[in-house]
């Protein structure tokens, strides 16, 4: 684009047709991560990204490439990506043990900045030598290459006995979750804040290589090689910070040395120099994703992991798109040093502001599902479309307790909203003092039936804690209320007689 155009805007809007589609297709990619086979539509997302590439190439070789059907094929690049992301990150928990995920975490960074080390000064040497049609051409043939090992991956899809959500409901359900759990909701405050703040710099690198340096296509590869050798060097020692350092306080400290060293890059002008900056920018940079992508996928249960790993990326993609904008338009405004330096200030200030959002405990919650749910009793088969469902659970507590068992069970309450009930609430009886009903609703009855099958160990350490509060010889008694009336087929049987 800086061939094409001079525009530090439209250099910027590179960057955001890259991700922007991501801001608008993450999530419905999330929701069919979880519900269709993933390997068929993996299949599908990669023949796209390798047409788009194909047509990039085409046009450049033609010399018909200008500066809108740039954008336009970049943005269809994005979309495939978008569309491919979810999928392709929810793997790594469901092919290693839960204590191993930090490792399989840094190990897939290492082949991702391996990659962007070598990567980028391939594309600008083929840029100087030969023209855009080759670097993309590469890359088109880089997609079937994808397409092969996806054709031959011997892909195992779990087996549900309930059938799959829907996908409006499935995008509702992720949503509600992201909004009821907060330590995914703290993951997604902390990219917010850095992504926002730290894009100035792959927004802008481009017009520092050009400008700033006096180089050209080799200078900027040559750039972000160096930042693949400080992310690859920094993976190999993570799993050792993490020993030492919460990841808080290494996302903290990632951010203030990043921050630092945009404003290097703001000041200094001598390109040896600068390649060495580049090195600790990446080290820092890669830090930072990658303890937020370790608490990303602890922090959510397998049923949801692809809804949330879809909301993280919509997060982290729009933060770049839209501090790609922002910050081209300061440059255009003033200068490209000066974007930078603002940036930096502004993220030492924002990385302070939120560091009371934990991202959690160093240990990783227990969320495999614990099925300690009975399947509820019913005389009849119901239809699994027939609701709403209402849920009640009476406890008798100790009339000295009963304050601490309030305290107790709003967690709970929170669960099990997060997991797809409303309206719940708690209630004491003015005639027995010490009596509860808890109560919450489903929308039908398979809704009910999938939050037996989403409550996690966590969630049942949880629900003990409020059930020692209970007294009485017996469990808390659970009943289930279904509105509607029978189906055809049991509308004589006496179960069905009010």
């Amino acid at each position: 684009m800086t061939g094409l155009s001079p525009s530090p805007v439209m250099v910027a809007l590179v960057q955001a047709a890259a991700v922007f589609p991501i801001v608008l297709f993450a999530l419905p990619a999330g929701a069919l991560t979880d519900i269709v086979d993933r390997r068929r539509y993996l299949l599908v997302t990669q023949i796209w990204m390798a047409l788009s590439a194909g047509a990039l190439a085409f046009l450049a070789a033609s010399g018909h490439l200008d500066s809108s059907n740039l954008l336009i094929l970049t943005f269809a690049l994005g979309l495939g990506g978008a569309m491919a992301m979810p999928a392709l990150n929810v793997t790594a928990p469901e092919l290693v043990p839960r204590n191993l995920l930090p490792q399989a975490v840094a190990l897939g960074s290492l082949s991702i900045n391996i990659s962007r080390a070598i990567g980028p000064a391939i594309a600008g040497l083929l840029l100087a030598q030969f023209g855009a049609w080759a670097v993309y051409a590469l890359n088109a043939v880089s997609f079937v290459g994808m397409v092969v090992m996806l054709w031959y991956w011997k892909y195992q899809p779990d087996q549900h006995s309930l059938p799959s959500e829907r996908f409006f409901q499935a995008l509702r359900a992720g949503l509600r979750y992201a909004r009821m759990a907060s330590a995914f909701r703290a993951v997604l405050i902390h990219t917010t804040v850095f992504m926002i703040f730290t894009t100035s710099v792959w927004a802008l690198l481009p017009l520092i290589a050009r400008h700033q340096l006096a180089g050209g296509p080799a200078t900027y590869g040559f750039l972000l090689t160096f930042v693949g050798i400080g992310a690859v060097s920094i993976i190999v020692i993570l799993p050792r910070l993490h020993l030492h350092l919460s990841r808080d306080r290494l996302v903290f400290i990632g951010s203030i040395v990043f921050s630092l060293t945009t404003i290097a890059l703001a000041t200094i002008q001598k390109e040896a120099v600068l390649y060495g900056i580049m090195v600790i920018c990446g080290a820092a940079w890669v830090s930072v994703l990658s303890s937020l992508q370790v608490a990303v996928q602890i922090s959510v249960p397998s049923w949801v992991r692809g809804r949330a790993l879809a909301l993280y990326i919509m997060v982290f993609a729009a933060g770049m798109t839209l501090g790609s904008v922002i910050w081209g338009w300061v440059a255009a405004q003033a200068s490209t040093p000066a974007a930078l330096l603002i940036s930096a200030a502004a993220m030492i200030l924002a990385a302070v502001a939120v560091q009371k959002f934990s991202l959690g405990a160093r240990e990783a919650p227990d969320l495999s599902p614990s099925y300690h749910w009975p399947h509820p009793p019913a005389v009849e088969e119901l239809d699994s479309d027939r609701g709403p469902v209402l849920v009640t659970i009476e406890y008798n507590i100790s009339l000295d307790q009963r304050e601490a068992f309030l305290d107790a069970i709003q967690p709970l309450g929170q669960i099990r909203r997060r997991d797809g009930a409303f309206g719940w609430g708690i209630f004491e009886d003015v005639a027995a003092p010490g009596r509860y009903i808890e109560f919450f609703q489903h929308d039908s009855w398979l809704d009910h039936l999938r939050q037996h099958g989403r409550v996690t160990r966590e969630d049942q350490r949880v629900q003990e804690n409020v059930n020692r509060f209970h007294t009485g010889g017996e469990a808390p008694k659970v009943s289930h209320f279904v509105a509607g009336a029978p189906s055809a087929a049991t509308d004589s049987s006496p179960a069905s007689t009010p």
